[in-house]
C-alpha cells in the first residue's frame, strides 16, 4: 500500500518544474557593467565593455546583446589596440558568429581613420563587414561619404558602394 501511495504521489507536471527551475525555453542571463574578453591562442583579440548584457541561448537563433555604451577594442598580434568600436547596441548570434551593431556606430583606427554609420553587420560566414546605411569615412587627408559599405575584417580594404562627394587626388593620380 505504501509503495502504491508513493507512485501516485510522485506526479510532477513538466511545466511546474520549468517554472521552478527557470530552465525554460526563454531563459535569459542578464548582467550590468560587463567586460567580455575574447582570446585566441593565448592572445587577446577583442575586449568589449557594455552597461547592459543579455544572453539568450534558448532563443532561435541564440544571441548575446551588449547594449548601452558598447565599446570594443580589437588587438593586433603584438597586443596593441588596432581599432576601437563604439555603438549604443549590439547583437551577436552565437551559432553563426554574425554580429550587428547599431545606433551611433563609430570605428576609430590607430592610424586616425574613422568610420561613422548607423548600422554595421559582421558576417562570420564570409568574414566581412557590410552595411546598406549611409557611411562617413574620415582620414587625416579626406572625408568620404556614401550609401553602403563592404570591408574586410581589419578595415585595411573597404569599398563604399554608392560614393558621393569630392575626393582629393595627388598630381598624376
Amino acid at each position: 500500500v505504501l509503495f502504491i501511495a508513493m507512485l501516485t504521489s510522485c506526479n510532477n507536471d513538466p511545466k511546474d518544474i520549468l517554472a521552478l527551475t527557470g530552465k525554460g525555453k526563454k531563459q535569459e542571463d542578464r548582467a550590468e557593467n560587463v567586460t567580455l574578453i575574447y582570446s585566441k591562442e593565448g592572445k587577446i583579440k577583442m575586449r568589449a565593455f557594455a552597461r547592459y548584457f543579455l544572453r539568450n541561448e534558448g532563443a532561435d537563433p541564440a544571441f548575446i546583446d551588449m547594449n548601452r555604451d558598447l565599446k570594443a577594442e580589437f588587438f593586433d598580434d603584438s597586443g596593441n589596440v588596432e581599432h576601437t568600436l563604439t555603438a549604443d547596441s549590439s547583437r551577436y548570434y552565437t551559432t553563426k558568429g554574425d554580429v550587428i551593431v547599431w545606433d551611433s556606430v563609430r570605428i576609430l583606427s590607430r592610424t586616425g581613420q574613422e568610420l561613422n554609420t548607423s548600422e554595421l553587420i559582421w558576417s562570420g560566414g564570409i568574414q566581412k563587414f557590410f552595411t546598406e546605411k549611409p557611411v562617413k569615412i574620415s582620414s587625416p587627408n579626406e572625408v568620404l561619404y556614401g550609401e553602403g559599405l563592404e570591408a574586410n575584417s581589419d578595415f585595411t580594404w573597404y569599398q563604399i558602394l554608392r560614393p558621393r562627394g569630392t575626393v582629393a587626388l595627388n598630381k598624376g593620380e
